[in-house]
């Protein structure tokens, strides 16, 4: 049975990145190959990317496989600050459900 990226929470300590069942905290799968350090994560649409000590991960967030990696050599080790214009938060999703009434109520007063 597969597993929806909806129904996981994503967790990162040590070098484990973990995909867990939001609803009974059950690991659904384990990526144990990130280098040991702060771990920093971003769910990007259908991409999880990872940072650690200087390396770049991307992986499926359904599964925890690598897709891709760089070791962003030259460029340091510290913590990582990532941003997408792919991710959403709530604030977001709000703004564009209200726009979306707006844009109906414009429409339905038009005719």
């Amino acid at each position: 049975m597969s597993t929806s990226i909806d129904d996981l929470i994503f967790v990162a300590f040590n070098h484990h990145v973990l995909g867990m069942n939001r609803i009974d905290g059950t690991v659904v799968w384990r990526n144990s190959k990130i280098p040991r350090g702060y771990i920093s994560l971003m769910l990007d649409g259908d991409r999880l990317m990872v940072s650690s000590s200087g390396y770049m991960y991307c992986l499926d967030p359904a599964t925890g496989k690598e897709l891709w990696n760089n070791p962003l050599r030259g460029f340091g080790t510290g913590p990582t600050a990532m941003v997408s214009v792919r991710g959403q938060s709530s604030q977001n999703s709000t703004t564009q459900a209200a726009a979306s009434i707006d844009t109906a109520r414009t429409a339905a007063a038009a005719h």
